[in-house]
Formats: structure tokens, C-alpha cells, sequence
């Protein structure tokens, strides 16, 4: 069995030109047949370079110049911090939401069958990766170079045409997701500090805090090199845990019973509940980075590895978070739970404050990854000596579409619901269930391919759905209707 495997895969990465980290070309077993270089990464300065994502605090992860450092490997328990940093962000806030949308009882449910899902398609990434690593002879692939490869390498030359479109269809989702998770923390900070200061000071418009926030950020966004945002980020996931942990004692407190709270919500309101538990696990792309940085990235792997042990704390804390907060608060629970926290106790505002601040500071490193995708882009097309000039207008320019839809859609809940049924299924479903079919190719057993399938309908149903609804209560918002 083994050589008919070997024998199935050895054409298949015959006919590959490899392109190694430092931009050597390196040939397969039996040299080139064909012109598809893998990865394709975009070249800058003659040399290919890797693009790794940074969620919400992994920047640690990253020398100066935004690769991986190979010689300091991380340690399981690394990793798993890692892996809590990377997944509990501003997500974990709107679970009440999610749960307001969905029922006390179907939500929990639910966030367990989706938390699930979701754990099992990292699964599938971390496989393929690793055996298209083994095809190809890389040390380590990116999400990017996962999907590219995948096709690359297939067997059917139909497929490995779609090598290029399927390594530019994730980057633009990645670009999509960490441009709107930036959206998201425009309107998360405007409104945190709306709520302080209209307590004590009366009552000043809302886009006034946002315009406040702007310059900050396109100094914040003005750091090109990651290793200065290091501390900064160090800052911000310590701001973040303990505002959390201070969140926890409000939410215990005077609980009402459970029967007070409607066990399921309604059907129309079941795709806002989908785009905001899946923009939750945003950190399936860092899933690859941590196990390319691992001392043993097979521990990654297994029913009591790193991937299930991490993820199902962060999956334990959405629950939580979801369950009390909406038995807390009921239906009169905000995009964030921040936002239901008492406005004349000290303490209450000092978490909205640490949390406006740690979001604040995420919000650079989130937006290193667009500017990391579209940066060679425009390098390409102008001169050398105006590349300087051409990143820096870049930054502002995201900054200020950022700024301009976070201003034109002061809807936290919608926003995020919009991005997570948008880019989270995408890139959390559909794409994971896409690749490992193509990486399995003829060896695909029916029970897997029709797994897939399913996965990749649940996720296409659920970007659909949570589009239309998203976008519907959008636009009634702007024709000053109720939202249902």
C-alpha cells in the first residue's frame, strides 16, 4: 500500500520547481517538467517572501521583516498561549450577541457543534500542509501556499491550472478578514470611549471619538517593523485577560434564572448568530505559522495535542462568556459586552478602558497583513527608489477606508456578523474543505469527499445567509428602520 502511494505521489512533485525560503530554486526528485513554481509568494527585492498572519497578538512570532525565525523554536506550552492570543479577541466580547440572536439554548449548542467544525478543519489544514511539505521538500507552507500547492500539485492538469487563482482567492479573504477585523476595532473603541466620556462629559456625536482615534492609529499604522510592536502587543494581551477576568465578576453577579431567557430566538435571526460565532474563531490562520515554529510540530497533531487543547479553552470560554452574558443581560445585550458593564462604576469603566486600549494596539498588527499582500503588488509597478513613498501612502489609504466604513456602519453587532459570514467562512470552512479534497486527489475515499462536501455547504450556506441578513439590517439601519 505504501509504494502505491509513493508511486502516486512521486510524478506529482516531479514536475514541481520549488522555491526555497531564501529564494534558492530547489528541484524536486527528478527535476522540472513543468513551469509551476510553488510557492508563488510575491517577490520583493528579488527574493520570495512569506506571508504569515498575525492574529490579534502573535507578533512575537516574527522577526523585523515579517518571516519566521527558524532558530528559536517554541514549546508546546508556547504554542498554546500562543494559540489563546491568537483566537480570543473582540470575538469573544460579541458572544452574548451571538447567543441573543440564537436562544440561551440552541447558541450553547451550537457554538459546541461549530466550535467542532471548526477545530476539525484546522485539522485538515495542518494535514494537508504537512504532506504537501512532504511532496514538495519545503520546511514549511503558508495558508497562501497550502491552497496554491494543493493545486500545483495535483494529479489533473485541469486543477493544477487553478494553482495561481486558488493562492490569490485566500489572499484576498485574508485581506478581507484583517481589513474588517480593523473595522471592527474602529467601532469597538469609538463606542467604548463614547459611552465613558458621555457619562461624565454629556453628550458628544460618535464619529467625534472616532475622529479623535484616527490620528493614533495612522501613527500606529506608520510601524513597519514588527519587532517594535512586540512590547506593544506583550501590553495589550495582558490588558486583555485582566479585563476579562473583570468582565467574568459583573457577569456573576445577580443572575437571573435560566427560564427567564428565551431558549430559542428565531429563524431569521440564526445567520447574524452564524457570522458572529464564526468571525469568534478567527484564528485558523495561525494555526500554520505555530506549527511551522514548533520544537515538535507533531504535537500540533492527536486527540490531546496542542491544537484540541487550546482551542477547546478558547471554545469553553466563548461558551461562557455567551451563556452568562446573555443570562446576565438578556435581549438588551450590545455587540460587546463592554457595553453593558455599568457606566458609573470604576471598575466597570476601567475595563472598557484597557479593553479600547488592547484593541487599540491589536489593530497594528492586524493590519500588517494587508500591507504585507498588497505592498509587492504595487512594488511592481513603480520604481525602486518610490517604494518608501508607495508603502507609506498604502497604510493611510487602508487606514482611512477603515476609518470611512467603520464611520458609515456604527453597528458593531452588524459589522461583525457581516465579516464573520463574509471571510471567517470562507477561510474557517469552505477553504480547508476545498484543500484537503484536491491534496487527497484520487486517493480521496467517498466518506471524506462527501464529509467535505458537506462542510464546504454548511460554510457556502452560512456565508449566503449571513450576508443577505447582515447587509439587510445594514441598509434598514441607514433607511432608519428597526432591526428585527
Amino acid at each position: 500500500m505504501m509504494d502505491m502511494e509513493e508511486q502516486e505521489v512521486e510524478p506529482l512533485i516531479s514536475d514541481v520547481l520549488v522555491v526555497t525560503r531564501s529564494g534558492t530554486e530547489r528541484r524536486g526528485r527528478e527535476g522540472i517538467v513543468s513551469d509551476i513554481s510553488i510557492p508563488s509568494s510575491p517577490e520583493v527585492h528579488g527574493r520570495s517572501k512569506k506571508i504569515l498572519v498575525p492574529s490579534d497578538a502573535e507578533s512575537d512570532l516574527l522577526s523585523e521583516d515579517g518571516e519566521a525565525e527558524t532558530d528559536h523554536k517554541i514549546s508546546n506550552t508556547d504554542t498554546i498561549i500562543h494559540m489563546l492570543k491568537g483566537n480570543i479577541g473582540t470575538g469573544i466580547l460579541a458572544m452574548p450577541d451571538a447567543i441573543k440572536n440564537s436562544g440561551l439554548l440552541v447558541g450553547n449548542i451550537g457554538l459546541v457543534f461549530m466550535a467542532t467544525i471548526c477545530i476539525h478543519c484546522m485539522h485538515i489544514l495542518v494535514n494537508s500542509s504537512q504532506e504537501l511539505c512532504k511532496r514538495t521538500n519545503l520546511p514549511f507552507l503558508t495558508y497562501s501556499d497550502v491552497a496554491e500547492t494543493c493545486f500545483a500539485t495535483s494529479s489533473s492538469p485541469r486543477l493544477r491550472a487553478f494553482a495561481p487563482t486558488a493562492r490569490t482567492v485566500i489572499d484576498v479573504f485574508l485581506c478581507i478578514t484583517q481589513l474588517g477585523f480593523c473595522c471592527v476595532y474602529f467601532v469597538f473603541v469609538s463606542q467604548n470611549l463614547e459611552q465613558i466620556f458621555n457619562h461624565y462629559y454629556g453628550e458628544i456625536n460618535y464619529h467625534i471619538y472616532m475622529a479623535i482615534i484616527l490620528l493614533p492609529m495612522l501613527l500606529l499604522a506608520s510601524i513597519r517593523n514588527l519587532k517594535y510592536l512586540s512590547p506593544i502587543s506583550m501590553l495589550a494581551n495582558i490588558l486583555q485577560f485582566i479585563g476579562l477576568g473583570i468582565i467574568f465578576y459583573y457577569l456573576f453577579q445577580d443572575l437571573p434564572y435560566t427560564w427567564e431567557r428565551k431558549k430559542f430566538a428565531s429563524w431569521g435571526q440564526l445567520p447574524l448568530y452564524f457570522g458572529t460565532a464564526i468571525y469568534a474563531f478567527e484564528g485558523i490562520g495561525v494555526v500554520l505559522p505555530l506549527e511551522n515554529q514548533m520544537k515538535t510540530p507533531a504535537d500540533m497533531k492527536g486527540w490531546n495535542g496542542v491544537l484540541n487543547t487550546s482551542m477547546i479553552i478558547v471554545s469553553c470560554l466563548y461558551i461562557a462568556v455567551g451563556f452568562f452574558g446573555y443570562l446576565k443581560y438578556g435581549d438588551t445585550v450590545t455587540g460587546s459586552i463592554t457595553l453593558n458593564l455599568p457606566v458609573n462604576e470604576f471598575l466597570a469603566t476601567l475595563v472598557k478602558i484597557m479593553m479600547s486600549l488592547a484593541v487599540f494596539f491589536t489593530y497594528a498588527l492586524q493590519f500588517y497583513v494587508p500591507v504585507d499582500l498588497l505592498n509587492p503588488f504595487i512594488q511592481r509597478r513603480i520604481s525602486p527608489q518610490n517604494y518608501l513613498k508607495a508603502e507609506y501612502a498604502l497604510r493611510f489609504s487602508l487606514v482611512m477606508l477603515t476609518f470611512g466604513l467603520a464611520a458609515a456602519i456604527p453597528k458593531l453587532d452588524l459589522f461583525i456578523s457581516l465579516v464573520g459570514a463574509v471571510s471567517s467562512s470562507t477561510l474557517a470552512m469552505m477553504a480547508p474543505a476545498v484543500i484537503d479534497t484536491v491534496t487527497q486527489g484520487e486517493r480521496c475515499s467517498w466518506p471524506r469527499a462527501f464529509k467535505n462536501v458537506i462542510l464546504f455547504i454548511l460554510g457556502f450556506f452560512g456565508f449566503i445567509t449571513g450576508s443577505y441578513v447582515s447587509i439587510r439590517n445594514i441598509i434598514k439601519y441607514f433607511v432608519g428602520e428597526d432591526e428585527p
